[in-house]
This record gives structure tokens, sequence and C-alpha cells, in this order.
């Protein structure tokens, strides 16, 4: 390839015209500008958690390639119905999938994905692999819906195992040009936050995430990096959680009442999660208060010791506070000599007050359902919602004090044990997340998994502080619902690296750089041909090239027409396995006379211009076929023409006379020849052809064109 170079390059978007203030719209179309391509718009699909939360499910697309970040399930919906909108897109589209933590609304779905045409990868951090595994078997193992609704079973789950690849927190991962990072996004065991980087331009997914450090978790990272686009979970919009110490006072309080009135407490969590945390503060509660021993505290799971298991081989995930009691030789923080587990129902002696943390966290089957259900009818006994709670399920229900309970066995139940609502969700407030955008400041904020009407309050919020201040810049906030697009446009101009021996020397203004044009990925790179496999993973080779004409005349014919086309300088005589040879324009063309094969022989390494010289010896080989009678008059003994050492006009007409028969006129300006009856005549100096015989006129020019090309390439 060859051009001039002057590029440059840059991440930063190009804004488009502005939609009309009362446009409430989030599917944007900016618009195009001239020399813009349809991969300069970068697009983002939510097909689930848009304006709801549950089924987290977006397409990211950019530069033809497309990414799917996460792949959950709704908790509030059973089948097909509880699954992302994924008829938007066809599965084999989809290159990579980056799945942010185990929950079931982020993961859920992913047995039924992998079942479909999607051949693309999968990546998630090792802890989420891990319990992935194991709480979506447990979902199926205790689903209470019929084999024939079900989207898959434990077979499919374990079929996917082989096909999750994962990634290390700060690890550099690069897909078919794609690069991402993990970043801690506090919220579970292994959750994580992605940076992914597409041509240059940066986009941040939060997936869940919290920014307060707790009793065994991180919070989440400030990434080192400004993305260009943030996507952003806006669960609790303007809601602001109570301090954290209030909040333990509140629940330790609160049970500890309810087990004075003789009464039993039900905490549903999820098997993981909110479970460890809770299982820690009431641990200690207990054990601070030795008043409560004869209390029981269960932890009711099937997954109960499994999950303990892998939150005492992941400690390097954790914080500081759990990391430092291990290194110090400290017991392990998860060995809770209060808690005691069962797995079902049946291993439960329910024989008086106790506390039990029970799965699942929406109360819309398993033993936690099963619980609330015996308990509701006794006023002594009390419920504490610990989490969020979506649309649709039982615990979201409860919250509003109902006089009764639908029962999973049919008819209702009467409701009258406590409610009691005391969050631990580790999900962003609003103080923690505006917090977050504004230390990031991205000039783009897509808001997702949130409530519509949540969602909406926390965008007007975000937009009134940045109009306030004089520091944070301008930013646009979009708030899809599902399968709304929103496009931003970004143009970032290609710039070439000149690497290697091509830059070997620095080229002036307005001088010519060639060198062969490399894509990788999306970075360009010229290089000069030798350093090919230096560079890139490809690798050169060498065509060497024969061809093998007739030819019965003395072989020292064809180097006195080889002299008079190409000049005496150009050619030398060899010897090539004891056959004479030529060698013509210093060894680019090697012809090898075969005496007794009455043939030539050209060999020559394959180039541009090595192939032009054999082109221009074998049609002089050629010509002596087809002209005996130059070749006769040759072969009298007469020797190389003056003209072969004159001027370009001397070697034209040499090349001329040998093709067409001697000059007929050569006054000098002109050269006039006869050529199948027709008149051709060529002005000197700046050999002009002219002919009535279009054809005549195209073969003479032809000529012509190949002597100039052969000894003045560079003439005007």
């Amino acid at each position: 390839k060859t051009g001039t170079f002057g590029f440059m390059s840059s991440s930063e978007p190009v804004p488009g015209v502005p939609p009309p203030p009362e446009e409430e719209d989030d599917s944007k179309r900016i618009k195009v500008e001239p020399g813009s391509e349809e991969s300069d718009f970068l697009t983002l699909t939510p097909l689930g958690a848009g304006q709801e939360v549950g089924r987290s499910c977006h397409v990211l697309k950019y530069k033809g390639k497309t990414i799917m970040l996460d792949i959950g399930i709704h908790p509030g919906k059973h089948g097909r119905l509880a699954l992302p909108f994924l008829d938007k897109i066809p599965p084999q589209d989809i290159q990579l999938l980056l799945v942010s933590h185990f929950h079931l609304d982020h993961s859920g779905a992913l047995p039924w994905f992998m079942k479909t045409a999607f051949k693309g990868r999968v990546f998630m951090t090792h802890a989420t692999r891990q319990i992935y595994r194991w709480l979506l078997a447990d979902a199926v193992r205790v689903s209470n819906i019929s084999t024939d609704h079900m989207l898959y079973d434990e077979s499919d789950i374990e079929a996917t195992m082989s096909r999750i690849e994962t990634i290390d927190f700060h690890q550099d991962v690069t897909v078919d040009g794609v690069k991402f990072t993990a970043y801690h996004a506090g919220h579970v065991l292994g959750a994580a936050m992605f940076m992914i980087e597409i041509a240059g331009v940066k986009i941040l997914y939060t997936g869940d995430f919290s920014r307060e450090e707790d009793r065994h978790l991180k919070q989440a990272e400030i990434p080192p990096v400004r993305p260009d686009v943030l996507i952003s979970e806006s669960t609790y919009g303007l809601h602001v959680h109570e301090s954290r110490d209030e909040r333990e006072r509140r629940f330790t309080g609160t049970i500890h009442n309810i087990i004075n009135q003789g009464g039993r407490c039900l905490i549903p969590v999820f098997a993981l999660g909110r479970a460890q945390e809770l299982l820690l503060i009431l641990d200690e509660y207990w054990q601070n208060h030795p008043e409560l021993s004869d209390i029981p505290v269960y932890y009711a799971s099937s997954l109960a010791r499994r999950c303990m298991q892998v939150y005492k081989t992941f400690v390097s995930a954790m914080n500081d506070r759990v990391q430092d009691l291990i290194r110090s030789g400290h017991a392990n923080p998860f060995n809770l000599p209060n808690i005691k587990y069962f797995k079902n129902l049946g291993e439960f002696d329910d024989a008086g007050p106790s506390v039990v943390v029970a799965t699942p966290g929406m109360l819309q089957s398993g033993v936690s359902r099963e619980l609330l259900e015996q308990w509701a009818p006794d006023k002594n006994n009390g419920v504490i919602i610990a989490g969020y709670c979506v649309e649709g399920t039982m615990a979201k229900d409860i919250m509003n004090d109902p006089e009764e309970i639908a029962s999973l066995k049919g008819g209702t139940i009467a409701r009258k044990l406590s409610v009691h609502n005391i969050s631990f969700s580790a999900h962003v407030d609003y103080n923690q997340c505006s917090s977050f955008i504004k230390e990031l400041r991205p000039p783009h904020l897509i808001l997702v998994h949130g409530e519509q009407k949540e969602m909406m309050r926390f965008k007007t919020q975000i937009l009134r502080d940045y109009e306030e201040s004089t520091e944070l810049g301008e930013i646009e906030v979009f708030s899809p619902g599902n399968t709304e697009t929103v496009e931003l446009f970004f143009r970032g101009e290609k710039m070439a690296k000149v690497i290697g021996m091509a830059a070997a020397i620095a080229p002036k203004d307005g001088q010519e750089v060639r060198g062969l044009l490399i894509k990788r990925s999306f970075n360009y790179h010229l290089v000069h041909p030798d350093d090919l496999r230096n560079y890139t993973d490809l690798t050169t080779s060498k065509i060497f090239q024969k061809q093998v004409a007739r030819f019965p005349y003395d072989f020292s014919l064809l180097e006195h027409y080889l002299v008079q086309t190409h000049g005496k300088r150009t050619i030398n005589r060899v010897l090539v396995n004891d056959c004479p040879g030529l060698e013509v324009m210093g060894g680019k063309v090697t012809v090898v006379h075969r005496e007794s094969q009455q043939t030539v022989e050209l060999q020559w390494e394959a180039s541009p211009d090595n192939d032009m010289w054999a082109d221009s010896v074998l049609a002089v080989v050629l010509q002596m076929e087809s002209a005996p009678a130059a070749v006769k008059l040759s072969s009298t003994g007469q020797k190389s023409s003056p003209s072969s050492e004159g001027s370009l006009a001397d070697k034209v007409r040499a090349r001329l006379d040998s093709m067409f028969g001697k000059c007929v006129s050569d006054t000098g300006t002109q050269l006039q020849y006869k050529v199948d009856g027709n008149s051709v005549t060529v002005e000197l100096p700046s050999l002009d052809v002219t002919c009535p015989n279009d054809a005549v006129k195209k073969l003479v020019s032809a000529t012509v064109h190949r002597v100039q090309m052969l000894y003045d390439p560079y003439a005007k």
C-alpha cells in the first residue's frame, strides 16, 4: 500500500446533533457526519434490566464486535417469561459474553443460552464460576415449577462448565480485538466490573456494585482509567442507606425482641452474598450475649456447608480485615461456632424460639417459603427482609403488610407475624453511586438495573448535580427500557505507526512513505516487507519462476537482440550447470540455452520489477520466432548497432525495427513504419504514436511504452 500518512488518533466522542429538550426517547441516533461509517456507532441495547430489576442482559456493539453483558433470569417470573428478550438478536452474533457475578438475575439464563446457536466465549471470575455451578443447580432442585416448564436441568448446567473461562481481577484479556479487565465490584464474592476497550473507546460496565466495605468484602474499586461510556446500575434511585452501625443495631435488636416474646425469626436470603455477612453479624452477637446460647441459629440451605467452604477458599478476594486475620494465624472468620446447618425441614426441630437464615431470598419457593407459611399465623414470630426485593415476588408483596398470603399448596394463609425491612443490600445508594460517577466523569452514562420511577428520579438528580457544578463538565444520561437502543457516535481517525526498517529514516514533510499497511485488531502499522515476520504472525515466501520457449537458433543471436533492446552493459555471459547463459539487468533474469532441446529457459525471482524484465526478454525470444527474416539477416554476421548504446529514441527505433521491420522513414523528428499495410508515425522525442488503425496503434504504443519503462521509467 502507498499513501501519505498524516493521521491522528482520538477516542474522544464527537457529539452529534442534540435532541430537543422535551424529547424523552432514549433510543437516539446521532446525526451521521460526512465520511463516517456505520461502525462508528456504539450501541447498547438492554434485553433485560432496562427500567426494571431482574434478568440483566445487555448487548454492546461497536466496530463489528458484539458483546453480551450478563444473562440473567427474572426472579418474579417462570419458564421462558423469566428470560431476557433474547429473540431480538441471533445467538450466533454474540462473540463474547461477560458475566459480572453469580446471582441468578445475572447468570441464571446462561445454561439455556448455551443450548442455542451461541458459539462465543464466556468469561467470569474464578469465584463466580465455582459458585454459579452450585447456585444454579440448587435453584433447579428447589424450583416449584413443572419439569416441562423448566429452562434447563443439572446436566445442562454441567455442560456449560467446560466452555466458561476465568479471569483474575486486574488481568487484561484480549479476544478478537476486544480488550477487557475485571475490577472488584464489592456486592458479593467474585463480583466484577468490566472495563472494555474497543478501538480506543472505553466502556465500564458496573454490574451490581457496592461502595461500602462490609465485614468480609472489599468495596468496589475506582478504575484508574476514565471510561468514555459508563453503564451503571441505578437500583435504589435516590434512596440513601442508613449507617451500617444503625442497621446492625436495628437488626440484632429486632431479632432479640422476637426471641424474648417466644417467637421464631425468619431471615430469607440468597445462598451466597448477604447470607454470609448476616451470619458473621449473628455469630458475633451470640458470642457477645451468652444469655442467648440456648437459642439456636440456623443456616438453612442445601448449599450451606459447601457455600461456607467456598468462602474459606477465596479469602484473597476479600477485604484486608479478613486477610489479616488469616495471615496472623487466627481461625478463619467463616468458622462460625454459633451457627448450625440443615438442608431441608426434615432435619429441623421446630421446638421453640430460633433464628433461621434460609434460602431463597425472594420467598418464591424452598425452605424460606415453607417456613413463612408455617410461621405466618403466629403474631410472636417475625420475618426480616434484609435485601432488595423484586416486583412480583412474595418478599416484595409481604412488605405491604397483607392480611393474607398465598400458599404454594393453594388457598391463602392468615399473616400475623411481624414484617421488618432492614436492608443490608449490597447495592449502591444514590450518594455512593453519584460519587462514583463524579469520580470517573464519563461523558456518557447509561442507567440500567432500576425500576422505571427510581431510574428517572436518579437521572433527573444526576443531571441537576452536573448543571449546578462548574467542575464536572458535561454528561449525557440515558435510561433505556428493554429492547430500546442507545446509539453514540465515536469518530476516531486512524493512525498508522511506522515501525522497524520503514522508520529507519525520518521522512520529510510531504514525502511519500511506502510499506505494507498491517491491521491488527484496531491498530495500524506500516512496515517494510522484510520486517513482516518480525512484527506479525505472517511469513514471507520467495517464488522462483521458470519459463521455457522454443529457440532453434544460434544463442549469440539472442544476445545480439538483447543488447539492442536492453543495452550492452545490462547483458552478461554466464554458465549455468555447464550450459551457456545470459544474465539480464544484473541477474534479475537468467536465460539458459538448452541447445539439445532447442529451447531457452528463463529463470527469475518473482517480483513486479523482475516480472517486467522477464516479459521483455520473452518478447524478444518470441519476436525472433515470428520474424525469421530478421533472424536470417542477423545471422549473416551483422554486429550490434551503435544505437544500442544511444538515446531512448535509438532504443525505440531498434525495438520497432526488430518487431515490424526496417523503418520506412527517419526524419529525426518522426519515425514511420508500415505495419500490416497501415502507416504508423512515432513522434520524437515525445514518442506519441499516430495510426488510423486503433488496434495497430495500441500495439505500437505498448511496444514504445515498454521500451520507455525499461530504460527511462521516470520520463514524463
